[in-house]
């Protein structure tokens, strides 16, 4: 039985891969696959066992949490070693320790495994890093969303704004750029443009423009009534 198409969606931090993601999902009645959510959760489970920042460190639990991902009333819930920690693995603090746990090959091959196999049957949208580059590089469709870093500061100020916290845009804009090279210039899997993949600039778009966009690739590329066989 052939399975259901797998479309990737990569890009740097901030260019609103997780929204596109999910609402492309969502349109197409596939799976959202928030790979880095299950870095976040790993770096979480780090930062809980105090890590000092060495591979040679890392517990043999740490390096191999059970992590599941619940879709749950629209929402998908990150479970780690039966802790919902869905909330807490979204601070800056835990997308810098993400960044910077992807580039250990213990880390990232434990991770691999667990994403395709989330992925075996298709239906999939998957957003991260290295989704077209490494994860499925045979996915039938590949984005690669990306935005000025100009913007990309100002969504995520306005994002962590909106959830009550003190931020200014200095620290914020020095966070990104610090993820951006740890995400650039890894020697493991770096964030690259995925061979044969549409680069979008969401810079000037609106998430509809975004996503509407996507879809007329997605159904260009991989005919809706493919999409959909089970």
């Amino acid at each position: 039985m052939k399975r259901r198409p797998i479309i990737t969606i990569d890009g740097p931090a901030g260019a609103g891969k997780s929204t596109i993601s999910k609402l492309l999902a969502s349109r197409l009645s596939f799976v959202c696959l928030d790979t880095g959510a299950l870095y976040r959760a790993v770096a979480y489970r780090l930062k809980c066992e105090g890590w000092n920042g060495t591979a040679g460190a890392i517990a043999d639990p740490v390096r191999h949490p059970k992590i599941s991902l619940m879709h749950q009333a629209g929402r998908v819930r990150v479970i780690v070693d039966g802790e919902d920690v869905s909330d807490k693995i979204r601070t800056e603090e835990i997308g810098l320790l993400a960044s910077k746990i992807s580039a250990l090959p213990q880390i990232r091959e434990n991770l691999l495994s667990v994403q395709r196999e989330l992925a075996a049957a298709g239906g999939v949208v998957a957003e991260g890093r290295d989704m077209g580059t490494v994860v499925f590089p045979d996915a039938e469709v590949k984005f690669f969303l990306d935005a000025s870093v100009e913007e990309r500061v100002k969504r995520r100020y306005l994002e962590m704004i909106s959830k009550g916290e003190r931020v200014n845009l200095t620290d914020i804009e020095n966070d990104l750029l610090l993820r951006d090279r740890q995400d650039c210039e890894r020697s493991i899997a770096p964030l690259v443009i995925p061979e044969g993949a549409f680069v979008v600039d969401s810079s000037n778009q609106s998430i509809p423009q975004v996503v509407d966009f996507m879809m007329s690739i997605v159904e260009r590329v991989c005919p809706l009534r493919e999409c959909f066989f089970t």
